[in-house]
């Protein structure tokens, strides 16, 4: 976090530079022309939040193990593939990229089988997509989290390729992450999936990607095809990707049946119940991840992420204090995360509360936790995260 040009930080100024013209303004936000990259500068500091245990650290990428960011740390607008957030569930599989095929079957006119060069040949195109894991919030202070550049196939011209017959009901995407699972008592093999559908899966943005960050797609992020689905929590971007398959019932596999399932109170029909929900596509959300200093003056800054929806504002408030707009970065884009900057003003010694809400165009504004519904998973955590510093 200093302001010496090392040179990952240099490849990192690259591919921003390849971007510009990329990005899109989220609606009505206030931009900053000259905030580009959330790094230090010379003679900033990080002000410690109080709210942060001792014993909080991030470790170092590990083989078959779950990674997340230390968000105070976030030095760039793209997130490094080796800082990237990693979740999986059935292991990391070794793919060789000569022998990889992709299958399409089922309920297609067309069954297609396509190895990496076959996708690498058909017409590409590259975006800015940030997700977080649906299991991020407060408890890792939003650490599961990442923004990338992806370059990759149009999902949808797959499908069209295929021809999708009448009566489809869903489309499931299977990984080659593979384990057994004690199902009533007797051991089977499962594979990670999961499904979308029809007109999910349709999106134009939808994405099967061999490139992040403009190198080959690692092996911790699903070399060598990941399936992306832009404004959607990570569970839904199906690494290791080897099958796709279109069917006319619901899939009903772990991971969409069982696990990623948001159980919570909700009112059906005047009545009171608890609900499974599938976790799907992101809430409105936003945190702030670090207060800094220089010559006595204070910045707060932080992210955003949602569906895509375009925002209309995103505030911070402090103490008791109004709600105040913050900046937004210019490289947003639909699908990236947002990241925004705060101008603190006179900022008073002492300990103080500071928490960040967005608004979308819609009126939609990001809710406090105790207007969240009541749930029993911890799945989907979304509300308003105050942070405490002293100054």
């Amino acid at each position: 976090m200093n302001s010496e040009d090392k040179p990952q930080d240099k490849g990192r100024r690259e591919i921003l530079q390849r971007a510009l013209g990329t990005g899109v303004l989220a609606a009505g936000v206030a931009t900053v022309p000259n905030l580009v990259l959330p790094a230090l500068a010379q003679g900033e500091s990080l002000v410690p939040f109080t709210d942060v245990p001792d014993t909080f650290n991030v470790r170092e990428v590990r083989p078959n193990s779950n990674h997340y960011l230390d968000t105070r740390e976030i030095t760039s607008y793209f997130t490094d593939n080796d800082d990237f957030y990693l979740v999986q569930h059935y292991g990391q599989p070794e793919i060789d990229n000569d022998s990889y095929r992709l299958k399409v079957t089922g309920m297609v006119d067309n069954e297609l089988e396509f190895s990496l060069q076959d996708l690498m040949g058909k017409d590409n195109f590259e975006q800015q997509i940030g997700f977080e894991c649906g299991g991020n919030g407060r408890r890792i202070f939003q650490g599961l989290i990442g923004n990338a550049r992806w370059k990759g196939v149009s999902l949808k011209n797959i499908l069209q390729e295929a021809g999708i017959q009448a009566g489809a009901k869903e489309i499931v995407f299977f990984g080659t992450d593979i384990a057994k699972e004690t199902i009533r008592e007797r051991e089977v093999d499962k594979a990670f999936a999961r499904s979308l559908s029809i007109e999910d899966a349709m999106r134009t943005e939808n994405m099967l990607a061999f490139e992040m960050n403009g190198e080959p797609l690692p092996h911790y992020h699903g070399k060598p095809v990941r399936l992306l689905i832009p404004g959607w929590y990570g569970v839904a971007n199906v690494k290791w990707l080897t099958q796709i398959h279109v069917q006319n019932t619901r899939y009903m596999g772990r991971f969409m049946g069982r696990d990623y399932v948001t159980l919570k109170k909700d009112n059906i029909g005047g009545v009171e119940r608890w609900v499974e929900n599938s976790v799907t596509a992101m809430n409105l959300k936003s945190s702030i991840i670090r207060v800094v200093e220089s010559g006595g003056q204070h910045k707060i800054q932080g992210f955003v992420l949602n569906d895509g929806t375009p925002l209309r504002s995103i505030e911070v408030k402090v103490d008791d204090g109004p709600w105040e707009r913050a900046q937004l970065n210019p490289r947003s884009s639909k699908y990236s995360w947002k990241l925004f900057n705060y101008d603190w003003i006179n900022a008073a010694p002492g300990e103080h509360t500071i928490v960040s809400r967005v608004t979308d165009i819609n009126g939609n504004v990001q809710a406090t936790q105790e207007e969240l519904p009541e749930q029993v998973s911890f799945w989907e955590d979304f509300g308003q995260f105050p942070r405490t510093v002293t100054i």
